[in-house]
C-alpha cells in the first residue's frame, strides 16, 4: 500500500491568500487599542485647560483690537446722551467662588445702584426671587437701551477673558447677592469658569426663568463637548443680532 506525500512547497500560502488571524492575537490588539484610546482621552483632558486658555487669549485679544472703534463711538454717544464714566465695573463671582471685577460699558445713570433697593421693593412681582432683572428699567439711558439690545455693553468682558477671570463659553457670572440665594443645585454653576456666552444666552436669555437658566447651565457642565461649544459660539452672533430676551 503506497502513501502519497504532499510536497512541502504546496503547504505554503499562496501570494494572494488571506492570512489566518489567531483569536488570541486579535484580543491582544483590541486590548492595546483600548489602552491607547484611554491614554489619548486622559492626555486630551490634561491639555484641555491649556488649549481653552490659548483660544481665550487669541480670540479675546484680537477682538479687543478690532472692537476699539466701537468703544470710541459708544464713548462719544454716552457723553452726548448722559455725561459720566464710559465703563462700569461690578464685583461678580467666578469659578470656585472667587470674586473678580467684571467690566461693562455703562448703560445706566450714574447713581443706578442707589436706586436698586427701592426698585426691587416696588417691582418685586417683576423679579423671580434670585435675579433682579426688569424688562423696563427706568435707570437705563437711551444709548444704554441700544447697547443692551445688541449686547454691546458686554464687550468689555473680553478684557476679563484675556485676564483669565472668565472664559469665552460658560455659565454667566452672577453678583454676590444672587449667589447667596443659590441652593445646592444652582451652586454647581460655580464648578467651571464663568463665561461670556452660554446655552441660555443663545436660547432665550432673560426671557427664561432662573430655574430654566440653571437647568441649561448644568446641561452645559455635564454634557457639553468642544463641538457643542463651537455651536454655542456660532449661535451667539444671530442671537445677539436678533435681540430676543435682551433688556
Amino acid at each position: 500500500m503506497s502513501t502519497s506525500v504532499i510536497p512541502r512547497k504546496s503547504l505554503r500560502p499562496s501570494l494572494g491568500a488571506p492570512r489566518l488571524v489567531v483569536p488570541e492575537r486579535r484580543s491582544h490588539v483590541a486590548a492595546w487599542l483600548r489602552r491607547a484610546s484611554l491614554w489619548l482621552r486622559l492626555r486630551a483632558r490634561d491639555f484641555s485647560p491649556r488649549v481653552r486658555r490659548a483660544i481665550d487669549v487669541l480670540v479675546a485679544g484680537s477682538a479687543l483690537v478690532l472692537l476699539a472703534p466701537i468703544f470710541l463711538i459708544v464713548a462719544i454717544a454716552q457723553q452726548i446722551d448722559d455725561r459720566g464714566p464710559v465703563f462700569f465695573a461690578q464685583e461678580r463671582i467666578g469659578a470656585g467662588g472667587k470674586r473678580f471685577r467684571m467690566w461693562k460699558l455703562r448703560t445706566m445713570i450714574a447713581d443706578a445702584d442707589a436706586m436698586k433697593t427701592a426698585l426691587a421693593a416696588a417691582q418685586k412681582a417683576s423679579t423671580d426671587g434670585v435675579r433682579f432683572k426688569l424688562r423696563v428699567d427706568p435707570r437705563v439711558t437711551r444709548v444704554g437701551r441700544v447697547m443692551r439690545k445688541l449686547s454691546i455693553d458686554e464687550l468689555p468682558q473680553l478684557w476679563n477673558v484675556l485676564r483669565g477671570d472668565m472664559t469665552l463659553i460658560g455659565p454667566r457670572p452672577a453678583v454676590w447677592r444672587e449667589v447667596a440665594l443659590y441652593d445646592a443645585r444652582a451652586l454647581r454653576r460655580l464648578e467651571v469658569p464663568q463665561g461670556l456666552t452660554c446655552l441660555w444666552q443663545v436660547g432665550g436669555r432673560s426671557d427664561l426663568s432662573f430655574e430654566q437658566q440653571v437647568e441649561l447651565d448644568l446641561t452645559y457642565i455635564d454634557t457639553t463637548t468642544p463641538k457643542d461649544e463651537l455651536k454655542i459660539a456660532l449661535k451667539t452672533i444671530p442671537a445677539v443680532l436678533g435681540g430676543k430676551g435682551a433688556y
